[in-house]
């Protein structure tokens, strides 16, 4: 069931030029990653926001400057209805509702997975840390009152390449 108090923010990205082509399209147990992603957002949360810059997708997604995913987040923190949003990238398809729910609870300013700093879960009141011209989510999240969660490690897979892929489908 939806947490009725929380956005989900899901980072489509763009042409993925490692993978080769656009990962949220990409196909995995009989779904598009963005499928998958959306999806899980749609168990997870109350409103559900996705941003990229791709066509194709079956559901709206707003458009980012392709600057990366602090940029994205911005723009996922200044449409969100909630005080806490889960950030979830494409790329992640092992994700489970219960990682989200586990990031969600223990957000301060945000919380993040050991291995971070995707997925994540962030405070809608930092928006203005996001928009402070710093690229790089680490530096931004190493600014706030981060907590860390330890995550199930399996969950955390992410996919670069299509032999990523391949190796998760197996």
């Amino acid at each position: 069931m939806a947490d009725r108090g929380l956005t989900g923010i899901l980072l489509v990205g763009g042409a993925s030029s490692r993978f080769g082509s656009p990962k949220a399209l990409a196909r995995f147990e009989e779904e598009t990653l963005g499928e998958r992603a959306w999806g899980l957002l749609g168990e997870a949360c109350r409103e559900r926001i996705a941003v990229g810059r791709l066509d194709g997708l079956p559901f709206p997604a707003l458009e980012d400057k392709g600057t990366g995913p602090v940029a994205a987040i911005a723009v996922g923190l200044r449409a969100a209805a909630h005080e806490v949003a889960v950030v979830v990238p494409v790329d992640m398809p092992l994700l489970t509702l219960h990682a989200l729910r586990q990031l969600a609870v223990a957000c301060r300013d945000a919380a993040v997975a050991q291995a971070g700093p995707l997925p994540c879960a962030v405070a809608r009141r930092t928006l203005p840390a996001f928009e402070a011209g710093e690229r790089r989510l680490r530096t931004v999240l190493e600014g706030l009152d981060t907590v860390h969660v330890e995550l199930e490690e399996g969950v955390l897979a992410n996919v670069n390449t299509r032999a990523d892929l391949d190796t998760l489908a197996r």
